[in-house]
């Protein structure tokens, strides 16, 4: 029985993190999908488009990102901004107000009081939204100024209904981190890219996405839009789409405090909207897709399990010798290498990749591991504070 816990153990964290991207590798080689897509130059072809944007005490990035979305290479009088305020405190309300007076597009404030959170408040801002093509940004991001085109022009493929940017971590002084991403984040574009390749990913990042309008769907509270939105433009027989010309500046976390409960709260509330979703599970239903969100989003959350099965099976089995053994000595240094990656990560310095790769893995399991002990009390998060990069 240790063998078969061992093996099979082994057998699902190589298919989770190896063979699935290695599966996505050889259907998009032979994949006949392609998505239609140039930028547009002339202005009299582009639609008229929402930037919704909700925000919670975002006093101190609040301003900077409404003059980004202003400087955005797109005709002004086919945009505007929605800016949704959660019972702000901290004189956010005050800063948009005094930004739109001055402003050259159009900038539109409401206020939702009592706080029920970013879902909500999507929701209402989208009864409200004039454009055809809704853009969705966080309170703190930097897009690039080509950014709305590149979104605008994936929908000239009918079949798109959704499309998420790519996302790149910058430091304080503005330079890159690494070269665009972490190797977490260049891992899930290159799986995006891939995905892409066969008609739809199965993640988004939420601070660069665009839909079509009538494509949307009022959610519940509790619901993480950048999960379930998308999955919900998969079950209207739309695609969700990959475009990785359309390019977000965010800070990097450098808490890793603050990554961690940012990673549980996303687990958490992904956790949910598996559930609510897990009809696209059926193969026989929605085909290829629904091994793509087993394998990319089921399996990599459930991960911990068979990660914590094969370790205490390795250790039990190292007195036996050749594999095992090896097994064991392996864990071992993946965890000794964790450990030095997440003290190495306080220092503010740079860290070699062969600390923090590990380093992070851990903690995407250990956090997957806390937000699954949550989902399973029945936890729910609703409401969520600034992010502190």
């Amino acid at each position: 029985m240790l063998y078969l816990i061992f093996w099979f153990s082994l057998v699902l964290l190589v298919y989770v993190y190896i063979g699935y991207p290695v599966l996505v590798a050889l259907l998009a080689r032979t994949s006949s999908t392609q998505t239609q897509s140039a930028v547009t130059g002339s202005d009299e072809n582009l639609p008229f488009v929402s930037i919704l944007i909700t925000a919670y005490n975002e006093s101190a990035d609040i301003e900077a990102t409404l003059a980004n979305k202003q400087a955005l290479d797109y005709s002004s009088d086919r945009i505007e901004v929605l800016v949704i305020s959660d019972e702000s405190d901290d004189g956010t309300d005050e800063i948009v107000q005094r930004f739109s007076d001055q402003s050259a597009i159009p900038i539109r404030l409401f206020r939702q009081s009592p706080r029920q959170g970013k879902t909500a408040g999507l929701n209402t801002l989208v009864r409200e939204a004039k454009g055809s093509i809704l853009l969705f940004s966080d309170a703190n991001s930097q897009w690039d100024s080509q950014t709305a085109r590149q979104l605008v022009s994936c929908f000239d493929d009918p079949n798109v209904g959704y499309v998420t940017g790519k996302m790149v971590y910058i430091n304080n002084d503005g330079s890159l981190v690494g070269d665009g991403c972490s190797a977490y984040m260049k891992y899930e574009n290159w799986l995006r890219e891939k995905e892409t390749a066969i008609g739809s990913i199965v993640g988004v990042d939420g601070g660069i996405d665009a839909m079509r309008k009538d494509l949307y769907q009022p959610l519940r509270a509790d619901q993480l839009p950048d999960f379930v939105q998308p999955l919900k433009v998969i079950e209207q027989g739309h695609r969700v789409v990959y475009e990785p010309r359309a390019l977000l500046k965010e800070a990097a976390l450098d808490d890793s405090g603050s990554e961690f409960s940012m990673r549980v709260r996303v687990s958490l509330r992904a956790m949910w909207a598996l559930k609510d979703m897990r009809h696209l599970m059926n193969p026989f239903t929605f085909g290829v897709f629904a091994v793509q969100l087993m394998s990319h989003k089921l399996l990599r959350y459930a991960a911990f399990m068979p990660l914590a099965t094969f370790s205490l099976a390795a250790l039990l089995l190292a007195g036996r010798g050749g594999i095992y053994a090896l097994a064991f000595v392996g864990l071992v240094a993946l965890y000794l290498l964790a450990w030095m990656g997440h003290i190495k990560s306080k220092d503010g310095n740079a860290t070699p990749v062969f600390f923090t790769v590990p380093y992070y893995f851990m903690l995407l399991n250990i956090a997957s591991f806390k937000a699954a002990s949550a989902f399973l009390k029945g936890e729910k998060k609703v409401v969520w504070n600034p992010r502190k990069g």
